[in-house]
């Protein structure tokens, strides 16, 4: 992934962020109050905003330092977040719960994120 690609979807991730989750405060609130999901909505927008100022960070870091782990950080908090966030938005849309045992995976990601920036930062700088 070019570093461009890693700041445009960044920005594109952080605005959604902010969308979904002014959507969930307004529209979907009487739906998750009602279902008991706000603690989940809520965990689901704060990953998907912390990993995509993450990705962020690394598509900046890029122009100073370039290193094959970034790549690795890049991809895993990008998947991270699909998995992670999507699977919890997906429970709470639909109500699948077997999609909360998929959760646990975009998690992993996210480590697998940010293990990869330690290291990168470690060996580059």
């Amino acid at each position: 992934m070019t570093q461009k690609a890693i700041l445009l979807i960044a920005s594109a991730l952080g605005a959604l962020s902010v969308m979904i989750g002014a959507f969930g405060a307004h529209a979907l609130a009487p739906m998750l109050r009602a279902t008991n999901r706000v603690e989940t909505f809520e965990t689901a927008v704060k990953y998907q905003m912390y990993h995509t100022l993450a990705l962020l960070a690394v598509g900046l870091l890029l122009f100073k330092v370039e290193h094959p782990a970034l790549q690795i950080a890049a991809w895993a908090f990008l998947i991270g977040i699909i998995i992670f966030s999507g699977s919890l938005y997906t429970l709470i849309l639909t109500g699948v719960t077997w999609m909360g045992a998929i959760t646990p995976i975009g998690g992993t990601a996210m480590i697998v994120g940010w293990a990869a920036l330690f290291y990168a930062i470690l060996k580059a700088l």
